[in-house]
Order: structure tokens, then sequence, then C-alpha cells
């Protein structure tokens, strides 16, 4: 499976969406991460300490023939060409959105492309969804099925344990965090709708 993460926006969660889905990957197969942000914040979380997987740019990446999951973390606001290309490359593509205003019209802005160049590859995952007594998950998501578009059941709640699992350089169900065995439940759970 090849599953690509992008978005029109940055700040959303795509690289710890690509980092947590990579990890679930590989409990069923060999998976490879193809970081081709220019940031390079795949690899920059992958240096800081031991992910269960290997992450690469995508120059190294063309020497490589993975036999089983390749995850690709995209750069912010690829060109229409580019994604084009990702979306025609690649069984799903992700696409994370936090429930603000401002993500919300930047995904509006990449779906729109999407239905014109005819791509329907795509699900979009909630990320970073604030606590309870907020219910600006709840309310987002089901404007996005109102409007008929493909979104996880699945969503991604605000936990600081994923900046904990960045700056130590693994995934968050290594670190020592309270929170960290309900925010990899939360990417098991989307794991599981996509391999399903």
């Amino acid at each position: 499976m090849i599953i690509t993460v992008a978005s029109f926006k940055g700040g959303v969660g795509k690289t710890t969406t690509a980092i947590h889905l990579a990890a679930f990957l590989q409990g069923y197969a060999e998976t490879l991460l193809i970081d081709a942000d220019p940031n390079r914040s795949a690899l920059a979380w992958a240096s800081r300490g031991e992910l269960p997987f290997q992450v690469v740019d995508e120059w190294q990446a063309s020497d490589l023939r993975p036999d089983g999951h390749v995850v690709i973390d995209t750069q912010a606001r690829p060109t229409p060409d580019d994604l084009s290309l990702l979306a025609t490359t690649c069984d799903v593509l992700v696409l994370p959105t936090t429930p603000d205003i401002l993500a919300l019209d930047a995904l509006v802005l990449m779906v729109e492309y999407l239905t014109q160049a005819r791509i329907t590859t795509y699900r979009i995952l909630l990320t970073v969804i604030p606590p309870r007594p907020s219910r600006a998950g709840d309310e987002v998501r089901a404007m996005l099925k109102r409007t008929g578009l493909p979104v996880f059941e699945g969503g991604i709640r605000r936990y600081s344990a994923y900046q904990k699992a960045a700056q130590q350089g693994k995934v968050v169900y290594d670190v020592k965090d309270p929170k960290a065995e309900p925010a990899w439940q939360d990417y098991e759970a989307v794991g599981k709708e996509l391999i399903g």
C-alpha cells in the first residue's frame, strides 16, 4: 500500500500523521517513509531517536524497492501538477486538517482542485482535535459528511505526547506520558480504517 499525506496548509499534523501511519503499517509489513518535504521534518524526527521503520528522502527512495508499504510525507501546498502525480501514484491520499477555519479554508481549496482533476482516492483526517467540552471535532466531521466528502471515522486528538515523541525521535507509544496510549490508539483506529 502506498499512502501519501498532503495538505495545502502547514501545521495540521502532516508529518505526525506520516510517522504514525508508517509505524502502524510496519506492524503488518516492512514500511518505508519517504520525506519529500523540503523542511525534512520526518528525517529530523528520525535523527533524534529511533523509529521502527526506515526514513529516506525522495532522492534516496529512487534506489530502494520496498516490498511492503510506503508512506510519503509531502511539502505543504503542493503544486497542482505535483498533487496530481502524487494522487495517481498512491492508493490513498490522506488529507489532514485541524478543525479551525483557516485549515478548513485550505482544505476546501485542495478538495476543489482534486474534484476538478477527477481524483477520488482521498480521505480527510481530522487532527489536533481540541478536548471536551469543545465539540469542534464532532461538528466539523458532521459538516464534512453532510457535504459528502470522504472523512475518516477516527480522528486525532490534541495531545502534548506527540511533541514529546518528535523531540525524542520516537513513535508516541514509546514516550513516557499519561496520554501516550490514547494518542497511539487514535492512529491505530485510523490505520485500521486504511487497511480495512
